[in-house]
C-alpha cells in the first residue's frame, strides 16, 4: 500500500507532512505505514483518496490489478453497469433501509465498494474456481 502512497506524493510533488496536515492523518501514522508495522484502515485510505482524487481501487487493488485481464474488466464494467442499473432504477425490488430508498450519493458510494470487491474477489475466484488448475 505504502509504495502506491509514495507513487501518487512523488507524480503530485507533495510530501508526507503536507498530506498530514491537509488531511489529519498522522505523521506517525504514516510512518508506521511506511515501515510496516501497521496498514491503512479504511477512514484513512477514504481521506488519501479524496485528497488526491483517486479511486479506492487506485490502493486497494495492489497486485490484483495486474491479474485482471481485459475480459475481466469487461466482465466487472459489465456487472457494475447492471448493478447500479438496477440500484437506480429499484429494479428486482427497492434498494432500500427501513423502507426508505437509497439516496444517490450512498448509492455512488455502495456501487465503489462493490467494484472493490469484485476486483479484490476475480482473481482469488479465477483460482479457486478454475477447473484446470491441477492440470499441466
Amino acid at each position: 500500500m505504502y509504495e502506491k502512497f509514495e507513487k501518487l506524493l512523488t507524480e503530485r510533488g507533495v510530501t508526507p507532512y503536507r498530506v498530514h496536515k491537509e488531511t489529519g492523518i498522522s505523521t506517525a501514522t504514516l510512518s508506521d505505514w511506511k515501515n510496516g508495522k501497521s496498514q491503512p484502515k479504511q477512514d484513512k485510505i477514504e481521506k488519501i483518496c479524496e485528497y488526491f482524487n483517486v479511486s479506492p481501487s487506485y490502493f486497494y487493488g495492489a497486485g490484483d490489478e495486474s491479474q485482471l485481464s481485459k475480459k475481466d474488466e469487461r466482465d466487472i464494467a459489465k456487472d457494475m453497469e447492471n448493478i447500479v442499473r438496477k440500484l437506480r432504477s429499484n429494479e428486482d425490488g427497492p434498494a432500500s433501509f427501513e423502507g426508505e430508498p437509497i439516496p444517490e450519493e450512498d448509492i455512488d458510494l455502495l456501487a465503489g465498494q462493490i467494484e472493490l470487491m469484485l476486483r479484490r474477489l476475480k482473481p482469488i475466484n479465477k483460482e479457486k474456481y478454475n477447473p484446470n488448475k491441477n492440470k499441466k
